[in-house]
């Protein structure tokens, strides 16, 4: 039993180290999407993210969530710091989507609000203390391994409330038209998908919650194989249709396919055979690339695309599970709805007050000047000015 304990802590702690690369993942995403005189208010912000929710998840947000720091198979801080390490991903979803015209205090007021409150009662009520347990409302029964809507969903439906209250950056839409602005820096892009990609293995594979026997070895090997290969298969599928489509290969679009493909199997990857999750990661790579057009037809200002990946994927996921394995769709769909009415409406109010207050939204010639000198004082590549 001793050893049983100690193992499990030991892994608990090692997967909470790999998602933990997420936080520099999401950072060298984002930076190199954005343009050069926005970089080091991105870097800030997940910097700040980090930290801040992190901070708040300790004080207030895990006992929300859980009722108790009690724990009997492993240590009750390896059983914290894995689940705080998930935290600021719903606030690091959110930050890449409102990019380079959000000002970076207002942020870090909603991260305390999302990491102490919202995503909580969101945990609660499906991996949690569970508040409503045998009510209509009770959604317990949705599988969501690692959160396709525990996380990428809630901190994409507050993405979209974001950006609903903020708007798009200046110059994106003018006249019905939609002007393109290109990422800054591709080598970024590409290291920041990596990072994501290996932190996908603890964030999945870590969620079996125990490697101390052989029966769960082979399960959480299962999962973390079932979830590259989903990566693989959206990063596959992307560039086909890309190639079909354009005779040229996006790499931004490629590795957000592959993402795409991460998180929908994320609520399943421990359900499937090895070759569910290519259909799984194949059709999440193509929801991506018709999403992504999809917003912009909207007006939807999405600098990194993270609505088509977290979003939409998100839902697919969790939907995926009922299809591919034994599963009720009627729970996984009424997950789904739950948290989608609970994240946006609760996101909305509070980036609604907070805006009352401090606003959001950077002005038009703060966008011009660049936030890395508005809000930080100091420019990633002093050497390169940038208009808009």
């Amino acid at each position: 039993m001793e050893l049983k304990y100690v193992i499990d802590t030991f892994f608990a702690l090692f997967a909470m180290t790999l998602i933990i690369f997420m936080v520099p993942g999401f950072a060298m995403l984002e930076a190199g999407l954005v343009r050069t005189k926005n970089v080091s208010a991105v870097l800030m912000t997940n910097t700040m993210i980090y930290a801040v929710a992190s901070m708040a998840f300790l004080l207030m947000g895990y006992s929300l969530a859980f009722g108790s720091w009690e724990n009997a198979s492993m240590s009750i801080y390896a059983a914290f710091l894995f689940q705080m390490a998930f935290v600021g991903k719903t606030v690091n979803i959110m930050s890449g989507g409102v990019s380079e015209r959000t000002k970076i205090f207002p942020l870090t007021i909603f991260t305390v609000v999302m990491a102490a409150v919202i995503y909580p009662l969101v945990v609660n009520l499906t991996w949690g203390a569970n508040f409503l347990k045998d009510t209509f409302l009770d959604i317990s029964s949705m599988h969501d391994l690692a959160g396709s809507t525990v996380i990428h969903s809630t901190g994409a439906w507050a993405l979209l409330a974001a950006i609903l209250v903020i708007g798009p950056r200046k110059g994106r839409y003018k006249d019905g038209k939609i002007r393109v602005i290109p990422a800054s820096n591709i080598p970024l892009v590409a290291l920041g998908a990596f990072l994501l990609w290996i932190g996908w293995f603890g964030f999945n594979g870590g969620s079996v919650g125990s490697i101390s026997s052989k029966e769960n070895a082979d399960a959480v090997a299962l999962t973390i194989m079932n979830t590259n290969t989903a990566g693989l298969a959206g990063a596959i599928m992307a560039m086909i249709v890309l190639y079909i489509r354009y005779r040229k290969l996006d790499i931004t679009m490629i590795l957000n396919g592959a993402l795409g493909g991460l998180v929908a199997i994320t609520a399943g990857a421990d359900l499937f055979n090895i070759y569910e999750p290519i259909l799984i990661g194949a059709v999440g790579a193509l929801l991506v690339m018709l999403a992504v057009p999809f917003f912009d037809r909207l007006q939807i200002d999405d600098p990194v695309g993270a609505l088509s990946v977290h979003l939409v994927n998100g839902i697919w996921g969790t939907l995926a599970v009922a299809l591919f394995a034994d599963v009720s769709l009627w729970a996984q769909v009424k997950g789904i709805l739950v948290v989608a009415v609970f994240a946006f409406v609760s996101s909305y109010l509070v980036i609604k007050a907070i805006n009352a207050v401090a606003p959001f939204r950077a002005s038009d010639d703060e966008q011009l000047e660049g936030l890395d000198y508005i809000e930080c004082g100091m420019e990633a590549y002093p050497e390169f000015k940038q208009s808009i």
